[in-house]
């Protein structure tokens, strides 16, 4: 009776041995395909549990879902004989996985080859193209080139690739300082272009301003010339016309300014006769001669 139970106890583990390698699961962003001794027995797209034979059979998962892969950064030529440096990714999927084991085994290896087919494909299509067509005037359309290229290299694989983008495009260290300082000394001649542009705007300015003082001096001069003239013959019209209505009160007034003037305070000597004309005033009390 003994015997009998080990034997059930030896049994049911190896039936649960066997039923737990003989069941597997299919997530929904996978498919699988069922192999025997190599050979491909059935391919499973639902996802939930299935079975297979235990120690015969083996199981290959393949995804469903978009696969992105970084490609290592090359050096290739352009246009003029120019070296950049181009850091690119892609996106693909396995859209045929018997094509895709049969011809490439698994995803390393296929990552490898399509490393290769962009490498092929940049330097292929880039090589007419200028660095600005890379990087800023033809980028998407350069691009769309190269995407289409790789897809057809990639079909026999049973794969669809999606998407082929730059991630960045630059010059070598060496290229990229001479083009730094090319683009220095091309912004030196700029500025300096426009500041000798801006002297000639100033002094064009400044002789403008000047000119415009100058004239406007001269019409100021003239201007108070004519009003200082006509102050003056005003003055005249009206010592004129006092000197006519009382000659000798006129000449009395005009003395009496030449004595203020003459004798005012300070260092003043008058080297005159008492009986000058100057002092007809003082010598007569009537102020007559």
């Amino acid at each position: 009776m003994r015997g009998f139970f080990s034997f059930l106890i030896v049994v049911g583990v190896v039936a649960a041995i066997a039923a737990y390698f003989s069941i597997f699961t299919v997530h929904q962003t996978e498919r699988a395909m069922v192999l025997q001794l190599g050979a491909v027995k059935k391919e499973i797209s639902e996802p939930g549990l299935h079975f297979k034979v235990p120690f015969v059979q083996n199981v290959v998962f393949f995804d469903k879902k978009l696969l992105e892969v970084d490609v290592p950064s090359r050096e290739i030529l352009i246009a003029g004989k120019k070296r950049i440096i181009i850091d690119a990714f892609a996106r693909y999927k396995i859209t045929e996985p018997l094509k895709f084991y049969q011809n490439i085994g698994s995803r390393l290896q296929f990552d490898s080859r399509l490393f290769d087919f962009v490498n092929a494909s940049f330097r292929r299509v880039l090589a007419a193209a200028s660095l600005d067509d890379i990087v800023r005037d033809k980028r998407k359309e350069l691009m769309d080139e190269v995407t289409k290229i790789v897809h057809q290299q990639a079909v026999p694989f049973g794969v669809e690739v999606i998407d082929v983008r730059l991630k960045r495009a630059d010059l070598p260290n060496q290229l990229r300082d001479n083009v730094y300082t090319r683009m220095m000394r091309e912004r030196q001649q700029e500025a300096a272009t426009y500041r000798a542009q801006g002297e000639e705007i100033a002094r064009t300015i400044r002789a403008q301003a000047d000119r415009s003082v100058v004239e406007l001096k001269a019409q100021a001069t003239k201007k108070s010339e004519i009003i200082r003239g006509q102050g003056d013959a005003l003055r005249n019209n009206v010592f004129a016309e006092a000197f006519n209505r009382d000659p000798k009160f006129f000449s009395f007034y005009r003395s009496m300014q030449a004595y203020e003037k003459g004798l005012a305070s300070g260092d003043t000597r008058l080297v005159i006769t008492p009986n000058s004309q100057f002092f007809k005033y003082f010598n007569q009390s009537s102020g007559e001669r």
